[in-house]
């Protein structure tokens, strides 16, 4: 139980430092390298703390640049901190390392991008089974399947396109480029696309990689003059999947590469599935051919989660913890608030359950906000009154002055109430500042506005279902 309670505090602890290193180093730098970071073992005989990261790369990327800001950072929060090590995840799995040739010589692991057992980034790049992944999988997130990804109208698209990527028809577009923001599935669909492939066709050759990774292989065989066997091999591959494609910027020797073997493969009839955070005309640094062939096939976006995916994604993560009690108020109170990408809400999930049980408390609203502090102010978009009176006048077609004006007809009235009711639920103004910014209406008339609001949503359903298609529009 103490070493559980020390978990939960250095885990607390790094929340509070990761939030302060975000507003210092900039929101790309922190989710690049800072964010990945895990407490791992505090040794209180030497004040010494080890932070894992997944990689070795991103793990000497961040010793290099940010050793003595993080042993500042964590310093000051703990005292008994004296020293802090930055390591490679001991938990990673552990892949068969790249042998180039008959006579190579063995490098570092091919697969050193795991976060951890469940979250490969990597593939085996070693002899066979870099020539024919699809016998195990390897490199595959096994519980990253289609049947475990939940749909909506934000992703229904690129999981169609998905889906036709790894049917057994040839598909009508290669390749397939996933667009969308951090934590929002397109590694999933990845992950998806690799294994529905291999059930249609068992014996393919596979290759699932991010980016980083495909760097860091080309460099390794041109170092070692092996760049014939890379290339052959590379393009032996019936299924190439590469993630995070916008980490190959600027590199004029692997973009050069990486062109030549999408040219190979769509040439032998291959398919061709890359994902990154920006569409490929976004891709700054890259040549237009390469943009070009990224480009040829189909873009599909994935667009954020509305809170309708949010809910059925929390429910559907419920069912891998029957036996705890999540109440309905907490679901939607984290579908409303962690709106930012699925990761985090699954994450928020997560922690609160997790804390629930290693204090054996019930899992409660007021246990969630506890707990959710740093998640929550992270993922809080402002939005103002005056962004809700517009955003009501536009959608039931009114002129923005009704909002202020005296008007009793319906057609004005029932707009600015829902108006009042948005206001009170999305901001955190009182009754009698709402009143103000509604041509200075008493807060009477406001408390009578929300409580007619919703009771109006719970036996019409064309108006929940307007003050539902307002809140996504707010939300979003």
């Amino acid at each position: 139980m103490e070493e559980d309670q020390e978990a939960l505090n250095l885990a607390a602890d790094w929340a509070d430092i990761s939030q302060g290193l975000r507003k210092d180093l900039g929101q790309q730098a922190h989710s690049q390298w800072i964010k990945p970071i895990q407490p791992g073992n505090f040794c209180n005989e030497t004040g010494t703390l080890d932070l894992y990261l997944p990689t070795e790369f991103s793990a000497n990327w961040v010793a290099d640049r940010f050793a003595d800001r993080l042993s500042l950072a964590w310093k000051i929060a703990r005292p008994d901190v004296r020293h802090v090590r930055i390591l490679v995840n001991p938990g990673r799995r552990q892949l068969p390392e790249l042998r180039l040739g008959n006579g190579g010589k063995p490098s570092r692991p091919a697969n050193d991008s795991v976060h951890g057992a469940g979250d490969p980034l990597g593939a085996a790049l070693e002899g066979n089974a870099f020539a024919s992944l699809g016998q195990g999988s390897i490199g595959i997130d096994a519980s990253q399947t289609f049947a475990t990804f939940v749909t909506g109208t934000s992703n229904v698209l690129a999981w169609n396109a998905a889906q036709r990527m790894s049917a057994v028809e040839a598909p009508q577009f290669s390749p397939l480029y996933l667009k969308a923001a951090t934590g929002q599935g397109k590694t999933h669909l990845l992950h998806a696309i690799g294994h529905a492939y291999l059930a249609h066709h068992p014996n393919a050759r596979i290759f699932y990689c991010s980016a980083e990774r495909f760097m860091v292989e080309f460099v390794q065989a041109l170092r070692q003059n092996q760049m014939i066997e890379f290339k052959s091999r590379l393009r032996g591959f019936d299924l190439l999947l590469v993630d995070d494609i916008q980490f190959i910027i600027g590199k004029a020797s692997a973009q050069e590469e990486l062109l030549y073997t999408i040219d190979a493969l769509l040439a032998e009839g291959k398919r061709l599935v890359f994902a990154a955070d920006r569409a490929p005309q976004a891709l700054d640094g890259v040549e237009p051919r390469l943009l070009s062939r990224l480009s040829m096939g189909l873009v599909a976006d994935i667009m954020p989660a509305d809170i309708e995916l949010r809910r059925s994604i929390l429910e559907n993560r419920l069912q891998r913890f029957p036996a705890i009690d999540v109440p309905a108020d907490v679901i939607e109170f984290l579908a409303r608030t962690i709106n930012r990408n699925v990761r985090e809400l699954v994450g928020g999930l997560n922690k609160v359950i997790a804390y629930a049980q290693l204090t054996s408390q019930q899992v409660s609203l007021q246990l969630a906000e506890e707990q959710l502090t740093d998640i929550l102010s992270a993922n809080r978009r402002r939005i103002t009154i005056d962004e809700i009176q517009r955003t009501v006048c536009q959608f039931y077609r009114i002129d923005r002055t009704e909002m202020s004006s005296k008007r009793r007809a319906r057609a004005v009235v029932r707009p600015r109430q829902v108006a009042m009711y948005l206001a009170k639920v999305l901001t955190p103004r009182s009754y009698p500042e709402i009143g103000r910014k509604f041509g200075g209406r008493d807060h009477s008339t406001v408390i009578h506005a929300v409580r007619l609001i919703e009771e109006l949503r719970t036996r019409d359903a064309d108006m929940d279902g307007d003050v539902r298609s307002l809140l996504r529009q707010l939300e979003s």
